[in-house]
């Protein structure tokens, strides 16, 4: 009988909750994250963790399928770097552009690949065990086709309508698609291009043919690369010129492995770049025989597409003409017009935008400011703009790092899909940004370990920064934090700002153009580290939070505004910034005159005699050696020396003030405030 109770007492308690989120035939969650791409997963991972109510909606059969299409030619161009030589698994991660975060160290990409550029195939494989291995809680098949949103008096949530017309209710929308909607342009013979979507990878199917490509970015260079040795010749035109990622050092940009063409343009073989608006070109056809067959009859009229210019074609009324007269062609006018031969395919590879078409005006973003509107406007923290409650997550949300950063592939919105997740763990659940307490002794030592190994502010540099609060006698350190947000810093985070201030501690490149591959190219003299040109980290101190108008009126190029006092750690070949002379000694003599205090480490005879010689020994004695860890247990001794002030209690971190004489003590032990740098750059 107790057990039918049981039974029935279940039942109904599963009906209660089956009702709750399925009222009126509309779901409801705490959270819905629209696509099971690698940043939906990712953020799945973080909200499954923290036990939060959400769902992931994909509208296809299984996750990643933007993969199971694109790239065309089947090789990412991510690095799975699997042999560092490290055992340690965050320095690693620098390396491996590809796995997801986790608690499960084994669950790495390098499960499904160990090519260094590995097949486009063994991604949704990686997803799909990241899913299956988590638990996800994924719902595939759901194609949401509109998202619209409601205010109501327990406040704003939204609405999601797949093609069923069923709908999702969730309070905050964490949007996840990714960009899969080809970007066109619109110019006088515009349907006559082929798209990167549908044209054929089979290299045979471009023998003997001339081929315009339009656009000179990864997918372009890729499709290129392919037919190199089947077309007779393949030319690129943008209205830019080429980027090369290893002189931008923006992951974006042109990479190494797709970039042949470059070496067949250059050493002239047939092959050329040329830079032109799009808007201002016209692609027209004209049938042409190009010869006789064997026994004297004329070959069957051939298609040919020539570019031309706006202004060389007669206004017409057609947008695409079937023919077009000699005198319209550039050749006519300029005999060596570059692309005055005819091309048997133009193909258009132009990348892909943000799908803005499923959001109708009450929670549609607004485009960005940058990326020629091909992505969502968000905020610093990833929240749409007047949009509250939609967050940006993803490629989608690369439009805060665009160019600069790496935010829109997977080594870096791993990283700022935790930061997200983080804002709404403290906006909608009262839980503080993670913090590390360390004494103010420790500080130098935990930065030089985050310097050396932590893969966050190493992939979103200038993006993501550890923040160092100081409290006096000990700090906190709050790791990977959007930099741009400081301004909110405390109503985001949780933690207030005390008056010692903050550190900012960001990972960065140099602003001056060299040459990337000169002798001059790398700087080693740590006096001279403010000059150095690949990534390196500089620590920015403020004695109050950047406010939002400083944040805009920062210098041209600095990720964050003016500080109090800067320091760069000069730029190292190994990435290890562990140089005693190069690296440690300058880092203390910064953070000493920040916190203004000694932060030498002494051994216990110098603490011992410190003690009997000053009122105030220094900090590291005070929290280590004093602090019945170098003294005999002997509870007499330890009684004397309290009776006769020689170990005075830790200063409390809201009363804890600058010592006076400090700064006369700096010069005689030989620190620099400055750190030998130039603040005024």
């Amino acid at each position: 009988m107790e057990h039918k109770c049981l039974v029935f007492k279940l039942t109904c308690q599963l009906f209660n909750s089956f009702d709750n989120r399925h009222h009126n035939g509309t779901r409801h969650y705490g959270y819905c994250v629209l696509g099971a791409g690698p940043s939906g997963l990712q953020m799945g991972y973080f909200l499954s963790k923290a036990r939060r109510d959400y769902i992931i909606l994909e509208r296809n059969s299984g996750p990643g399928s933007f993969f199971n299409k694109y790239p065309r030619h089947r090789k990412l161009i991510s690095i799975n770097k699997i042999h560092t030589g490290r055992g340690n698994r965050e320095f690693n991660l620098r390396h491996d552009w590809n796995s997801l975060l986790s608690d499960k160290p084994e669950l790495l990409f390098k499960r499904v690949s160990s090519e260094f550029y590995p097949p486009a195939d063994a991604f949704p494989l990686y997803l799909s065990m990241f899913v299956k291995e988590l638990g996800l809680k994924v719902q595939y098949g759901v194609d949401i086709g509109r998202i619209r949103a409601v205010q109501s008096a327990t406040g704003r949530s939204y609405i999601l309508t797949d093609q069923h017309t069923s709908d999702y209710t969730c309070s905050v929308l964490l949007v996840a698609t990714g960009l899969w909607v080809p970007q066109k342009v619109e110019f006088v013979g515009s349907d006559l291009v082929e798209g990167y979507e549908s044209i054929s990878t089979n290299p045979e199917d471009y023998k003997h043919q001339a081929v315009l490509i339009l656009g000179k970015g990864n997918s372009a260079f890729e499709t290129a690369q392919s037919i190199l040795g089947s077309a007779s010749r393949v030319h690129m035109l943008s209205s830019s010129p080429v980027r090369l990622a290893w002189q931008t050092h923006y992951v974006g940009d042109l990479r190494a492995v797709n970039n042949e063409l470059l070496d067949t343009y250059q050493l002239k073989s047939l092959d050329g770049l040329v830079e032109a608006r799009l808007e201002k070109i016209v692609i027209a056809q004209r049938m042409e025989q190009s010869g006789r067959r064997s026994g004297g009859r004329k070959k069957e009229k051939k298609r040919q597409l020539y570019l031309t210019l706006k202004k060389y074609v007669h206004s017409r009324e057609e947008k695409n003409s079937s023919d077009v007269t000699g005198e319209e062609l550039p050749g006519h006018h300029i005999d060596n017009f570059p692309t005055r031969k005819p091309y048997d395919r133009v193909i258009r590879c132009l990348g892909f935008r943000f799908n803005f078409s499923i959001f109708d005006s009450s929670a549609c973003p607004p485009n960005s400011e940058n990326a020629k509107g091909r992505l969502p406007g968000v905020t610093a923290w990833y929240e749409g703009k007047d949009t509250p409650g939609l967050f940006v997550l993803g490629t989608a949300a690369h439009s805060r790092d665009y160019r600069s950063s790496a935010g829109g592939f997977v080594h870096g919105f791993r990283y700022t899909a935790r930061a997200v997740h983080r804002v709404l763990e403290h906006r909608y659940h009262s839980n503080e940004w993670p913090s590390t307490r360390l004494l103010t002794t420790q500080l130098q030592s935990w930065i030089l370990k985050r310097v050396g190994e932590a893969s966050g502010p190493y992939q979103m540099f200038e993006a993501l920064g550890d923040v160092v609060l100081l409290r006096g006698s000990h700090c906190e350190y709050l790791e990977e934090f959007p930099i741009q947000a400081l301004p909110q810093f405390s109503s985001l985070s949780g933690h207030e700002v005390s008056s010692h201030g903050l550190i900012v501690v960001v990972m960065q490149y140099g602003k001056k153009k060299i040459d990337y591959l000169g002798r001059s190219r790398a700087e080693t003299d740590w006096t001279k580290a403010w000059q150095s040109n690949f990534l390196h980290p500089v620590l920015y101190y403020y004695d109050t939070l950047p406010t939002e108008e400083e944040m805009k009126l920062r210098p041209p190029g600095w990720p964050l505004p003016r500080p109090k006092a800067v320091h760069h750690m000069v730029e190292d070949f190994l990435t290890e910034w562990d140089g005693p002379i190069s690296h440690i000694q300058p880092l203390r003599r910064f953070l000493e005159h920040c916190v203004q205090t000694d932060l030498r480490a002494f051994y216990a005879e110098s603490c011992f005699r410190s003690s009997l010689t000053h009122r105030k020994p220094p900090l590291y004695c005070q929290q280590g050696y004093l602090k019945q860890q170098g003294v005999p247990h002997n509870s007499r001794l330890r009684q004397h020396v309290h009776d006769a002030g020689l170990a005075p209690a830790e200063r409390n971190a809201a009363t804890s003030g600058a010592d006076p004489a400090f700064p006369n003590y700096l010069a005689p032990a030989g620190a620099s405030v400055s750190s030998g740098l130039k603040l005024d750059l």
